[in-house]
Parts: structure tokens; C-alpha cells; sequence
């Protein structure tokens, strides 16, 4: 089994920032296909990145440019730095691994394993 561990969350003014943690138990992230995900309430859970067929992490168009992932080996943990928060990006932020398969980290791929959540807030 694998465990995910977020923290990192709070709140913010509108411009700030903000970096949020997920560390991994159990299983070592380089062998895992992760994302981030994330749900306002009233609304659907989206995906924030991923990582794509190609192994490169690919991003949702409206955190493009102010988002951006990285990893620490060494602890086994994922990074999500968010920059220019905006009130729109206030939700519950939310790590995920699964196990690719031959493909890779296809779009076929079930996310099996996922954080507890943490609550990001930006204020105007």
C-alpha cells in the first residue's frame, strides 16, 4: 500500500503564494505515476498536472505559468509551488499516485492512491 501525506496548505491574499507537500510511504515516488488534483465546493473535482505519456508533467491551462511541480528523491516527496494565487484557485488541493502500465503514465491510468487533502483559501 502506498500512503500520501499533504501539507502546506492556508491562506492567502490574492498574488501571494503558497507551496504545498505530499510525502509518499510504502513505495518510491519514481516508480509511481502522480498528480495533482483539486475541488471548490458546489464544483467537480480537476485535475491540476500530471504527468503526461511522455513522462513530462503536463498542466491545466488556468494554472499554466503560476504552477509548477518538482520532487525530492531523497524524501520521497512531491511539490506543488503556487504562485499568483487568485480566489478562483481556492479548493482542496489533493495529491494521487498510480502504477502506470506498459504505455507508461497513459490517460488510461487509475489513480489508486490519494492524499488526504489540504485547504488552500485566497482572499481578494
Amino acid at each position: 500500500q502506498v500512503q500520501l501525506v499533504e501539507s502546506g496548505g492556508g491562506s492567502v491574499q490574492a498574488g501571494g503564494s503558497l507551496r504545498l507537500s505530499c510525502a509518499a510511504f510504502g513505495y518510491s515516488i519514481t516508480r509511481l505515476c502522480v498528480g495533482w488534483f483539486r475541488q471548490a465546493p458546489g464544483k467537480e473535482r480537476e485535475g491540476v498536472a500530471h504527468i503526461d505519456s511522455d513522462g513530462k508533467m503536463q498542466y491545466a491551462d488556468v494554472v499554466k505559468g503560476r504552477f509548477t511541480t518538482s520532487q525530492d528523491n531523497a524524501v520521497n516527496t512531491l511539490y506543488l509551488q503556487m504562485n499568483s494565487l487568485q480566489p478562483e484557485d481556492s479548493a482542496i488541493y489533493y495529491c494521487a499516485a498510480g502504477f502506470g502500465d506498459y504505455r507508461g503514465c497513459g490517460p488510461r491510468l487509475v489513480y489508486n492512491y490519494w492524499g488526504q487533502g489540504t485547504q488552500v483559501t485566497v482572499s481578494s
